[in-house]
């Protein structure tokens, strides 16, 4: 029974019946986020990985980098390079 329930929740089945199954969705799908592939912003190949909060680097030419927490690029931080972009071609 234990390892069905485990299957379903994914990497958040080690909670059990604890916390919600809100809260236990939640971490799962975030966890499934921050462990798939990611792709290196210096060289391009699916090699980044978490090195600590916030700390991504690349296995393949070690670059190192500022992310989210759980995301190399977050949403917010995407905007931020449009703006800039944006405040770069008008002062040209």
């Amino acid at each position: 029974m234990a390892e069905d329930s485990k299957s379903r929740t994914g990497s958040a089945g080690r909670f059990g019946a604890r916390y919600g199954r809100v809260a236990r969705k939640r971490i799962s799908e975030i966890e499934a986020d921050m462990n798939e592939n990611h792709t290196c912003p210096d060289c391009g190949n699916d090699t980044v990985d978490r090195k600590g909060t916030g700390i991504w680097a690349c296995g393949r030419c070690g670059y190192k980098f500022a992310g989210g927490t759980y995301r190399p690029q977050t949403p917010a931080g995407e905007t931020v390079k449009r703006s800039i972009r944006a405040a770069l071609a008008d002062e040209e």
